[in-house]
């Protein structure tokens, strides 16, 4: 597995255990940006908490699911953003105005668009959650 495929990978195990109505899930491998992106989902209150667990290997996260995420999927390739094109990808990924957030990776770190905005911060796509 590519290192690219880490955040797919995280996206689709949480959304389909989510679907599933599951209380917890595992995502393999685990990497420091996954661990920051489901820092930014548990700051919207979309997950509860997530532990890492070392196995040795790769890693695995271990993610209590709340039952909030009604979509969430990585954008792929990972655009770039300015402060004046986020409500473009708003209206590309989201459902409406102020339903969901989209993950950013930022010079100052991995946050969710709003959090970009009121820094004055463009990036680069990393995922949705609605």
């Amino acid at each position: 597995m590519g290192a690219t495929a880490v955040l797919p990978n995280l996206f689709s195990t949480v959304y389909n255990n989510e679907l599933r109505n599951k209380k917890e899930c595992l995502v393999i491998p685990a990497s420091k940006l996954a661990q920051e992106v489901l820092r930014v989902m548990q700051k919207g209150k979309y997950i509860g908490e997530f532990e890492y667990i070392d196995d040795g290997i790769r890693g695995k996260l271990r993610v209590q699911l709340l039952g909030r995420i009604t979509k969430c999927g990585s954008i792929t390739p990972r655009y770039p953003v300015s402060l004046k094109t986020y409500y473009l990808w708003e209206r590309r990924y989201l459902p409406a105005v102020n339903v969901g957030m989209l993950v950013v990776s930022t010079s100052k770190g991995v946050m969710s668009h709003t959090e970009a905005v009121e820094n004055g911060l463009g990036g680069r796509l990393l995922g949705y959650v609605y």
